[in-house]
């Protein structure tokens, strides 16, 4: 597969030499390092803003000023990965809706230099207002279906005279971390999987939208097979996300990657998050005691969700917590989050060489 024969993706006026986005991963498992070396080899690289803060030294836990901290740390990971790729690099901020601080992460996210803004894990309908006063920033939202794209249009349309400039549709069967389904049994409708999510959005944007923005396939992509399948349903690009965490430039610990590495099918497991959402992560003893209803939380130090069943009845866990201690590569106590095809992971890689083998 050559590159000549790949679509063109833009988004906004933001045009990678390669159609293809390394994904937002959160509490610093796609950070600077990561971000910055996905767009220095061309294609877009993503740094995810929720958690950034966790262990630097402007997050002081006496001082109570997480969300604070937050924006300072947003700015300087956009300013270090723009470093890294160079003034040509590509770089998007993932936002999560769900987040307390949303809106003061993507405005930190836009003051900060993003190019694109990336934002799932609920319905983003506010989005341009927190980004009206940067007209060049573009952004993403992230579908599980046709019709959440034509909801969340309509709102822009309606609320802010805009339209979303690409929509990323995730399959919730293969993705990572939070899933795009309310429930775990609807993980795997059969409605929302690429092969009929794709084309239905494709099909709302051509003939309904009768515009071009680009619609972006999310999950499960791992190899050049994969590309070619999403290409294949009308997608104008993809974007992978657990093959990059498992890369030398990826931000988490050794130990982190190591899991991945080790990690088998029958280690892979969903899991009902404290956000409300189901989630795909590895069975670790954390995991396991868990799903077993046996798990001893540490306290909670962010309230980082709007929705925390945690915050509210200490009946399951303090997620950040449980994200930053697997960031560090804590396997006992670690939220190990992952994607179905964590289970290729067999080395870690130069981001370079992935890029390499995919586009030749």
């Amino acid at each position: 597969m050559q590159v000549n024969n790949m679509p063109v993706l833009k988004i906004g006026k933001y045009q990678p030499k390669f159609p293809l986005i390394q994904g937002g991963m959160g509490v610093d498992i796609s950070g600077f390092n990561l971000a910055g070396h996905a767009a220095k080899n061309g294609i877009i690289g993503t740094i995810a803003s929720v958690g950034l803060c966790h262990d630097s030294p402007h997050y002081v836990i006496e001082k109570h000023n997480y969300f604070e901290a937050n924006q300072i740390v947003i700015k300087e990971a956009i300013s270090k990965a723009r470093e890294i790729s160079g003034s040509n690099g590509i770089i998007a901020v993932n936002c999560m809706v769900a987040l307390t601080d949303y809106d003061t992460q993507v405005r930190a996210a836009a003051e900060g230099g993003a190019d694109i803004i990336i934002s799932g894990a609920g319905l983003p309908l506010r989005l341009p207002d927190y980004t009206k006063d940067f007209p060049d920033v573009a952004l993403a939202p992230i579908v599980s279906s046709a019709k959440a794209a034509s909801l969340i249009t309509r709102h822009w349309e309606k609320k802010y005279n805009k339209i979303p400039d690409a929509f990323i549709v995730e399959e919730p069967a293969t993705a990572g971390g939070h899933l795009g389904a309310m429930t775990i049994e609807q993980v795997f409708d059969p409605a929302l999987k690429l092969e009929k999510a794709v084309p239905d959005v494709v099909n709302y944007v051509e003939n309904e939208l009768k515009i071009n923005i680009p619609v972006i396939a999310a999950g499960g992509i791992w190899d050049k097979n994969d590309l070619e399948r999403v290409f294949n349903l009308g997608a104008k690009g993809a974007q992978m996300g657990t093959r990059f965490a498992c890369t030398v430039e990826g931000d988490a610990s050794e130990r982190f990657k190591q899991a991945y590495i080790d990690a088998k099918a029958e280690d892979v497991v969903l899991i009902h998050s404290p956000a409300g959402l189901p989630g795909r992560a590895i069975k670790n003893p954390f995991v396991a005691k868990y799903l077993e209803g046996n798990v001893e939380s540490k306290p909670c130090f962010a309230n980082c969700l709007t929705h925390c069943k945690y915050r509210k009845t200490r009946e399951t866990f303090c997620i950040a917590a449980a994200l930053v201690d697997a960031q560090a590569g804590n396997w006992e106590t670690g939220l190990f989050f992952c994607g179905s095809n964590v289970v290729k992971a067999n080395k870690i890689e130069k981001v370079s060489d992935i890029i390499s083998e995919l586009f030749n």
